[in-house]
């Protein structure tokens, strides 16, 4: 199903969409995250994960390979369809607060479920990374947050990975208006807090962990950047401009310190 409905549990402040990206056809890895999740008392429900480009979504193929150096796959524009039409979901029918998580997922659903109950956008917190895939620059937010040790830090680069994040109603408006546009893949585009303004919180340590199976969205993605676009001198000006942006944004970052 890809339309949410809105529920809280019975114990819950505000009513926490939870929803498991998954292709329809993945039988397996549903079956082994619903295994995983046997125990926890949250209400979840799998998301079919988009083969196509969404409704709203218009994807620009020069930005693409100016970008990138190459075409995006089929699976990245599933993948950046899945997340853009749960955004969109949430702004069409006022769902204040989900939690999105993928399907290859280790989850500790004892510290999701506090998280579940929290009005984060409350708290200032209308995006928060559950995972990410590689370090970047990064500066403490909030300390033992719902737990003793469990910090919140502010990510400044590409942390890469949509395997699970924390988004409210605010944040879902946000990253609607901004990705609408398909310039890169949408992990890319989530990290770019420069550009669309929402701070990109992570926890730390993660409470999820992406298990070792083969990724739908494949390898083409690692290949080498052989687009000429990509190496054009406006391009190349371009990321020189994206690296400052970047740049200055870690520098305003250390001065509200």
């Amino acid at each position: 199903m890809r339309e949410f409905q809105p529920e809280s549990g019975p114990e819950s402040s505000i009513a926490t969409e939870i929803a498991v990206v998954s292709l329809e056809t993945a039988t397996a890895r549903r079956e082994a995250f619903a295994a995983r999740a046997a125990g926890t008392s949250l209400a979840w429900r799998f998301f079919d994960a988009c083969t196509a480009p969404a409704q709203g979504m218009t994807i620009d193929e020069p930005a693409i390979r100016r970008n990138k150096g190459r075409a995006m796959s089929k699976g990245e524009i599933g993948c950046y369809a899945s997340h853009f039409s749960i955004w969109r979901d949430m702004v069409a029918l006022g769902v204040p607060q989900a939690i999105v998580l993928e399907d290859d997922t280790l989850v500790d659903w004892a510290y999701l479920e506090p998280l579940a109950a929290t009005d984060l956008h409350a708290q200032g917190i209308d995006y928060l990374r559950l995972y990410a895939k590689r370090p970047t620059w990064q500066r403490v937010v909030k300390r033992d947050f719902l737990q003793h040790s469990r910090t919140i830090v502010e990510l400044v680069g590409p942390a890469y990975g949509t395997q699970g994040y924390a988004i409210t109603l605010e944040g879902a408006r946000r990253l609607v208006a901004h990705c609408r546009t398909v310039r890169r893949p949408i992990d890319d585009e989530m990290d770019r807090s420069w550009a669309h303004g929402l701070p990109n919180l992570a926890l730390f340590p993660a409470p999820i962990l992406e298990a070792a199976i083969v990724s739908d969205i494949g390898p083409s993605r690692f290949g080498p950047k052989s687009d000429p676009l990509y190496h054009s001198v406006k391009q190349k000006a371009w990321r020189h401009i994206e690296r400052t942006r970047m740049r200055m944004l870690k520098a305003r970052r250390l001065l509200e310190r």
